[in-house]
């Protein structure tokens, strides 16, 4: 395992770290919880994702419990939250400065921890002002119940205009973004956020490498019994795989499946790599279920010397649509 500096920010996060989106709470409880923590964490692995809004917050208490019986050190670990989907109600949801306070105090309760090291606004909040939520995120700062403060899925106007208001008002800037990224979604990573990674030192914790298991292959042939795409609440996730974009896109991942084969890759190793190999990202943030998934995975790290500049060119041909090259590969 590497480690690679967040944006500006001296913390060092591995290269591939573990969230627990649709997973811890869901689809993992207790006791497999600790055995992918466990396998993650003796693989190097040091950053540990997580939000209030993943299963009302049953995916935090998960893994809070988890991580308290692994007897961690506090210091050999990191651990994030997310604010914005806390209820039903209206001081429960945004990034108001009473929502942001009270998401973290009960993020910190649930994950059994004093501070979060890295807190994010989990999506853009039109109804409050940036300047409310930057202030918001420096008191917890200058309390010491966070870290580091970033943004997730904002644009990159808004996150200018965050360092703008605590450029201004002299306050905690943030530090890292979370967004999406992947062979098929990368605007954000590769041209909105352009103008700013030297600018602020953007960090990035990307999610979803592998297109929620559309770069697995596991979609090539339909959608599988066990897939996500046929959880309770995940309709929307079938949807876009059943779309006109969707099914190109799987044509796409059948393609591309073809080029890790030559290359002695699995697609997805291969897809994993190829988000490993943009310089700009500070960590790819696994989503794995089964501790199979999971070690699959971390193999990846092994085969970096195969991701070569003619696969990356022919993957581009694939994904942009460009002329097929001859494979040297």
């Amino acid at each position: 395992m590497d480690y690679r500096r967040l944006g500006k920010s001296g913390l060092q996060v591995s290269e591939f770290s573990y969230g627990s989106w649709v997973t811890f709470a869901k689809q993992v409880d207790l006791a497999p919880a600790k055995e992918m923590l466990t396998a993650a964490y003796d693989a190097g692995i040091n950053f540990f994702d997580n939000a209030e809004g993943y299963e009302q917050g049953r995916s935090e208490l998960v893994m809070g419990q988890a991580i308290e019986e692994l007897g961690w050190s506090r210091d050999s670990y990191i651990v994030s939250s997310k604010v914005f989907w806390g209820g039903a109600k209206p001081t429960q949801r945004g990034l108001s400065a009473k929502h942001v306070t009270e998401a973290c105090h009960a993020a910190l309760k649930r994950l059994r921890v004093e501070h979060l090291d890295l807190y994010f606004c989990h999506r853009p909040d039109i109804d409050t002002p940036i300047e409310e939520t930057v202030r918001a995120m420096h008191n917890l700062v200058v309390q010491g119940k966070v870290l580091y403060w970033g943004t997730s899925e904002w644009s990159g106007q808004q996150i200018t205009e965050a360092h703008a208001v605590a450029a201004r008002c002299n306050l905690t800037p943030p530090t890292m973004e979370q967004p999406q990224y992947n062979l098929f979604e990368r605007h954000k990573v590769e041209a909105d956020y352009a103008p700013i990674y030297d600018t602020y030192g953007l960090g990035t914790t990307i999610w979803s490498p592998l297109a929620s298991g559309l770069l697995t292959g596991k979609y090539n042939n339909g959608i599988p019994n066990d897939a996500r795409a046929n959880l309770a609440g995940y309709e929307w996730l079938r949807d876009n795989f059943t779309s006109d974009a969707g099914r190109d896109k799987i044509e796409k991942a059948r393609a591309l499946a073809k080029v890790a084969e030559g290359a002695g890759l699995s697609l997805t190793n291969m897809s994993l790599l190829w988000c490993l190999h943009n310089r700009r990202v500070s960590t790819v943030i696994l989503g794995a279920s089964r501790i199979s998934q999971l070690t699959d995975n971390l193999a990846a790290l092994t085969q970096k010397a195969k991701l070569t500049a003619d696969v990356l060119v022919a993957i581009e041909a694939i994904v942009a649509n460009k002329p097929a090259a001859p494979q040297k590969f």
